[in-house]
């Protein structure tokens, strides 16, 4: 935008997104236009109402300015008194699996299955309704947050109107819920998971590439990557997932929005998103238990899925602990994403349709979710490297984790 000479007001928001990362990386490269940074998509009429006005343009852009530099400052400071380690030092120090650990064993098929129509009441069952809440910006934990002082009336009211969507989504199939599921045998190979055909582990079909944390660790404590979960040989495996509870949601919110009820639209497409959480859940539960079968004795109550009081995690390519969504290239590859569910990837590795949920799977019993963090310029030439990409592919998708300007490379060389 800055390079084509745009001056219009720029808004960044979604899932990986941040009012920092706006304030360090965005809003500094644009000069020519403003940057404002919007927690979700129900704020951004009152943002753009603000920008629009003759009036309370200016001061409203001048209030943004000042705020992201005092965030920027703030950011700079925090850096200077974090210790870094190096690639190489980080890797000394990885997580170790413990010997004496029981390994989940092998699952109860290797290769993929789907499912076409997974019940939507038993999806329903297992929705987690404080992240609704948070997306129409009411703030508090269910169920108390309907009894909330301040918020507790408009809690009760959105709930009730909630639950009537839902029951007409269940009772008349307005959403179809599909997924596909993987199991492969995979071994670690450093800080990468390869992933085999079969038993024999002769031909690798896919390979997962994983990042680092580089953080200075004291007290014992690993810098982990995601591949520091699976064994670096022997029997062991990785699976994988795709879910969406979005065919038939686009119709359902076109239905609204043509008869002029936004709010109905709106309400439909955030059921939509609940309900394709919730069938992750679900599934991983059917994993433990079933699929996969380490956990077949778990007992564990849907508060307990979602306080997530279970053996093994899910993380998704784009997320903490691996920041890269292009991996979600090989995890739909894998699983034959849009043949068997009818989903895909857009250019920036998006999936369609929007309430549709993947990521991998990890059983081993030490294996835990953490963040990546800030990373380094050694460690992005190495994962470039891994990848095949060129160093500036490599910062331009991982740009908002990289701990240094990008094109540091390139005037070290020309230097």
């Amino acid at each position: 935008m800055e390079r084509r000479g745009f001056d219009i007001p720029l808004l960044i928001g979604g899932a990986t997104t941040s009012r920092t990362h706006t304030a360090v990386k965005i809003e500094p490269g644009y000069r020519a236009g403003s940057t404002t940074y919007v927690v979700d998509a129900s704020r951004a009429v009152g943002v753009v109402s603000g920008l629009l006005s003759k009036t309370e343009r200016a001061r409203n852009e001048a209030i943004t300015r000042d705020e992201y530099i005092r965030i920027r400052e703030q950011y700079a400071r925090g850096q200077e008194v974090k210790a870094r380690a190096t690639l190489l030092q980080a890797r000394e120090n990885r997580f170790n699996i413990d010997p004496t650990q029981t390994m989940p064993g092998k699952p109860s098929f290797i290769g993929i299955k789907t499912f076409d129509s997974w019940d939507l009441q038993d999806l329903a069952d297992h929705i987690d309704w404080t992240p609704f809440f948070a997306s129409w910006e009411l703030i508090g934990r269910y169920p108390l947050i309907l009894e909330d002082e301040i918020v507790g009336e408009a809690a009760k009211d959105l709930f009730a109107d909630a639950q009537e969507m839902l029951k007409r989504i269940i009772d008349e199939k307005w959403f179809t819920a599909k997924g596909v599921v993987g199991f492969w045998p995979a071994n670690a190979v450093g800080d990468d998971v390869a992933v085999y055909a079969d038993e024999t582990r002769t031909e690798e079909i896919a390979r997962f590439h994983t990042l680092r944390q580089q953080i200075r660790k004291s007290n014992g404590k690993p810098n982990l990557a995601l591949s520091d979960f699976v064994a670096e040989a022997g029997q062991d495996y990785i699976g994988a997932f795709a879910v969406t509870t979005g065919h038939g949601e686009l119709e359902a919110s076109k239905r609204f929005k043509d008869a002029g009820d936004d709010y109905s639209a709106i309400m439909a497409s955030a059921l939509a998103d609940r309900l394709a959480e919730a069938f992750a859940e679900r599934l991983h539960k059917e994993v433990r238990t079933q699929l996969w079968g380490y956990a077949a004795d778990e007992t564990a109550s849907i508060q307990d899925l979602i306080e997530e009081k279970y053996q093994g995690i899910r993380p998704a390519p784009g997320y903490p602990a691996q920041p890269d969504h292009t991996e979600k290239a090989t995890l739909f590859r894998l699983l034959q994403a849009e043949q068997n569910a009818g989903m895909a990837l857009t250019e920036s590795f998006a999936m369609t349709p929007p309430a549709s949920v993947s990521g991998l799977y990890f059983g081993h019993p030490g294996s835990h979710y953490f963040g990546v963090g800030k990373i380094d310029l050694d460690q992005i030439e190495d994962y470039a490297a891994r990848k095949g990409w060129d160093v500036a592919t490599a910062e331009r998708w991982l740009s908002p984790i990289l701990n240094y300007e990008p094109g540091a490379a390139e005037r070290v060389a020309a230097a």
